[in-house]
């Protein structure tokens, strides 16, 4: 090849890289949810074109790097050297992805063309759900989560949860793709426009006929966003003097964001009695989040619920954030991590869900990076909570976009899981979203003070709650087949 090739092909890949780029754009802060309908199809186009498939793996995790980096630019200044392992982490994830394409479109028919559909959404699907273990820094930037501010659409996730938002993006973006294929056949173009417009017909048509969700009644909650006070005597007197305005507002419950109290009012008597003045003061329950050091010696982050009584429940969070509340294999990575972001102390994790009550409903508490996981939501819903209440806090990634995924997350959660869902911050953005994913409350990182929301109370299961992961294990299958044939058809060749 000579120079003129090779600086043709390192452009093609700069492109990819770009187009990598511009997906992420898709989520929140800039919320451009079309791009998750179409934004995928000239990354498909340029795998498809690829001429091999050693440029293909090339151009797809360039893309993925794009994708990543840019999505995920807010946690890069926090962790140091680890962001060299995440870009290349990054480009690995999509080249199965890149490789398939090539395979199924580079030749395209209009069979091939309804066979991608159904492949490629499987691979997407098996790669997001692999890289959501906890471990890997849990579910974030999955593509169904575009679709947060789309009803009709969202509508899906209580079939599939956030999977099947996916599958049928992707699904979408193939048709695209192939309708506008360069020197493809009117057959392909044809089969293209037909998989994209049946997919988002279908898509449509279930979200605008399906029923809203029975109410059975309302909680009043309110959010405490008090916003960062270093100092622990400080925040938890803010705290408490924000809380106490809200008297006469008739609420049933308070919350405050993680962290709010930074000691352990197990070891302070004076803590409890004002939590307790607090609480029979206001006229309802208050729920804080405590995190420091237990009389075990170890560090939790634990929600309470405090009433005019005393301690009312608890619930210690069970999912920790790798690397910011535990660091993985810390014999090996704790010393090349220093004078990072990292954890300098493992915290304990929880073992089991807990159910709050307060005015006569049932609560499902998570404390803050267990709210992006569909399995816990599902898990306190089976357990029987009415709603669900996330306590948060993001004061690491002030004014990122960390702030608006987290809390736009929120409306996908409260429909896969068929129960309204409230995320108090300490310092984000807090909201509210009722079953169907419309939008109750939204409290900007900037504003400190308190809001009060009317939080529908929903009876009824979904089909994700009761069918569970069912979309990540129908994509592993078909991904599993399609791997063993084209590899069976390889060595046949052989």
């Amino acid at each position: 090849m000579g120079a003129a090739g090779r600086v043709r092909r390192w452009a093609v890949r700069g492109l990819a890289l770009l187009l990598g780029c511009l997906l992420a754009f898709a989520f929140p802060a800039p919320a451009l949810w079309w791009l998750g309908w179409a934004g995928l199809a000239p990354l498909l186009m340029l795998f498809a074109r690829a001429g091999s498939y050693r440029e293909a793996g090339w151009r797809s995790s360039l893309a993925s790097v794009g994708f990543f980096l840019t999505f995920f630019h807010w946690v890069l200044p926090q962790v140091g050297l680890l962001a060299l392992a995440m870009a290349i982490v990054a480009g690995v994830l999509w080249v199965p992805f890149g490789l398939l394409t090539f395979r199924l479109l580079r030749e395209p028919s209009p069979a091939r063309v309804a066979l991608a559909g159904i492949v490629l959404p499987s691979v997407w699907v098996s790669v997001e759900a692999v890289r959501s273990w906890q471990h890997l820094g849990g579910p974030w930037g999955l593509l169904g989560l575009t679709q947060w501010q789309v009803r009709p659409v969202l509508a899906l996730a209580a079939l599939g949860g956030v999977w099947l938002l996916s599958a049928v993006l992707v699904a979408a973006n193939v048709g695209f793709a192939a309708a506008a294929l360069p020197g493809a056949s009117r057959a392909v173009r044809l089969a293209g426009a037909s998989l994209a417009v049946v997919v988002a017909g279908l898509v449509l048509g279930h979200g605008l006929l399906r029923p809203d969700a029975a109410v059975t009644g309302t909680i009043r909650v309110a959010g405490v966003q008090a916003g960062v006070v270093h100092d622990a005597e400080q925040r938890f007197a803010r705290h408490v003097d924000l809380t106490r305005t809200v008297r006469g507002h008739g609420q049933d419950l308070v919350v405050w964001g993680q962290s709010s109290m930074p000691f352990d009012p197990a070891q302070r008597p004076d803590a409890v009695s004002r939590l307790r003045q607090t609480a029979e003061s206001v006229g309802s329950d208050v729920l804080v989040n405590v995190d420091a050091r237990g009389t075990d010696g170890r560090i939790r982050k634990t929600t309470q619920q405090y009433g005019a009584g005393g301690l009312v429940g608890t619930y210690e969070k069970r999912r920790l954030v790798p690397f910011g509340e535990y660091v993985p294999m810390r014999s090996l990575l704790g010393g090349l991590l220093q004078d990072t972001g990292i954890a300098d102390e493992d915290r304990a994790p929880g073992v089991e869900p807990s159910i709050l009550r307060a005015g006569g409903v049932r609560l499902g508490p998570l404390i803050s990076y267990e709210s992006i996981f569909p399995d816990l939501r599902r898990e306190v819903v089976r357990h029987g909570a009415d709603v669900t209440v996330v306590q948060g806090s993001l004061t690491s990634f002030h004014g990122t976009w960390a702030h608006p995924v987290q809390a736009s997350a929120e409306a996908v959660r409260a429909v896969e899981s068929g129960r309204s869902a409230v995320l108090v911050e300490l310092d984000g953005t807090s909201a509210a979203f009722d079953a169907q994913g419309r939008r109750l409350a939204w409290m900007p990182p900037d504003e400190r003070g308190i809001f009060v929301v009317d939080v529908p109370i929903h009876e009824g299961s979904t089909l994700y709650v009761r069918w569970g992961d069912w979309v990540p294990a129908t994509a592993y299958v078909i991904t599993a087949v399609t791997l063993v044939f084209l590899g069976s058809r390889v060595l046949l060749r052989r």
